[in-house]
């Protein structure tokens, strides 16, 4: 199937990636920062995306959840240097073929180089990006709260749409989690962070706290 390339956008000194990839139109993201590039939610189509993207330093790959349509592109991805990067809630699920999203004969992930936490911190160059942990839509989801250079900016996955939240009848969903989450995420983010999100089209939090109905 093939990807198509939403958006390029320059962040500053930095610039962002759009892909949309796969049946259900997975948001995938590469953030590029001095010379360094992390890749956020490969979810499909991994040869595709790894061409559109060889010329790309690729340093760090992160799962905002283990369902397959997040990470079902990892493995192409993956170069000698690249650090992949999950919750540890979300590695089982992550690598099972019967995982929900992934698609029969996609590539499983490997094993992760190190597992986030709460708090811990990824690096791109100049940029980085504080991991805040979210479940709800699945035990391990997290978002990147983005610093430095990122400031400003939030990968959200499948916690927080545009006008909408995670579903929670997955296998490790549930609704009160993911009502904490997003509570959660409206102490951590200024009104004006932008919210890119695992599906669907970019907003603000803002936006979001005025709209969403998760939030009324």
């Amino acid at each position: 199937m093939a990807i198509s390339v939403m958006n390029t956008v320059s962040y500053g000194t930095d610039t962002i990636h759009w892909f949309v990839v796969g049946p259900i139109s997975t948001n995938c993201y590469a953030y590029v920062s001095d010379g360094e590039c992390l890749v956020v939610d490969p979810g499909f189509d991994g040869a595709a995306l790894a061409q559109q993207l060889a010329d790309q330093n690729i340093t760090t790959i992160v799962a905002t959840h283990g369902h397959g349509d997040h990470v079902g592109g990892v493995a192409e991805l993956m170069r000698p240097s690249t650090a992949f990067l999950i919750n540890e809630k979300d590695v089982a699920m992550a690598q099972s073929a019967t995982a929900p999203g992934h698609r029969p004969g996609e590539s499983l992930p490997p094993d992760p180089t190190r597992t986030l936490s709460e708090g811990d911190v990824v690096h791109v160059g100049t940029a980085s990006f504080r991991i805040i942990e979210t479940p709800g839509h699945s035990r391990g989801g997290i978002c990147l709260v983005g610093q430095g250079t990122a400031e400003g900016l939030c990968f959200t996955g499948d916690t927080l749409f545009a006008g909408s939240a995670g579903r929670v009848d997955l296998p490790g969903g549930n609704l009160d989690e993911l009502m904490h989450s997003l509570t959660k995420l409206k102490e951590e983010l200024a009104p004006d962070c932008l919210v890119l999100p695992g599906h669907g089209t970019v907003s603000s939090m803002q936006e979001e706290l005025a709209t969403n109905r998760f939030y009324q």
